[in-house]
């Protein structure tokens, strides 16, 4: 894992990189996974660092995987980003780019590896964007339509 790549944002801020996986599934209609913060428990979307090896929408993938538990098909183009004020464990706060990507979900485990840290709740779009803290999140979920083909 390669922790806390910089970059400069389209507004010249230096920002930590991260990517996120928008994990869904159509079943009676469009749902999104969101998962609780491990140290706040607010609703969030899985998200991390870069990977060594991987891409970025294979981290996403990955972080799908630990944080959540789901694996799916992910596709290789973000459908947008967000920004967010990470808290450090020193208690420093780094502003972070998060580019997210769809995952469309095809398994979910029970058991996985943050299983015993994190809650799970599947949403209507609607509700997942007002259950998120981050307002540009929140657009993305509400702008979100799946992508025809992966």
């Amino acid at each position: 894992m390669i922790k806390q790549q910089m970059m400069i944002d389209a507004d010249g801020q230096e920002v930590g990189q991260q990517y996120a996986a928008l994990p869904f599934r159509d079943r009676e209609g469009l749902e999104i996974l969101l998962i609780t913060s491990r140290e706040t428990q607010r609703w969030v979307i899985p998200k991390g660092w870069p990977m060594e090896r991987k891409t970025a929408a294979g981290a996403a993938a990955t972080e799908a995987w630990e944080e959540a538990g789901v694996k799916g098909e992910v596709t290789e183009t973000a459908i947008g980003a967000y920004r967010y004020d990470k808290v450090l464990k020193k208690g420093e706060s780094l502003r972070c780019r998060v580019d997210v990507f769809p995952l469309r979900v095809l398994v979910q485990t029970i058991s996985w590896p943050e299983s015993d840290q994190r809650t799970l709740k599947w949403f209507k779009p609607s509700e997942a964007a007002d259950a998120v803290a981050e307002p540009e999140l929140a657009e993305l979920i509400r702008a979100f339509t799946p992508p025809a083909r992966f």
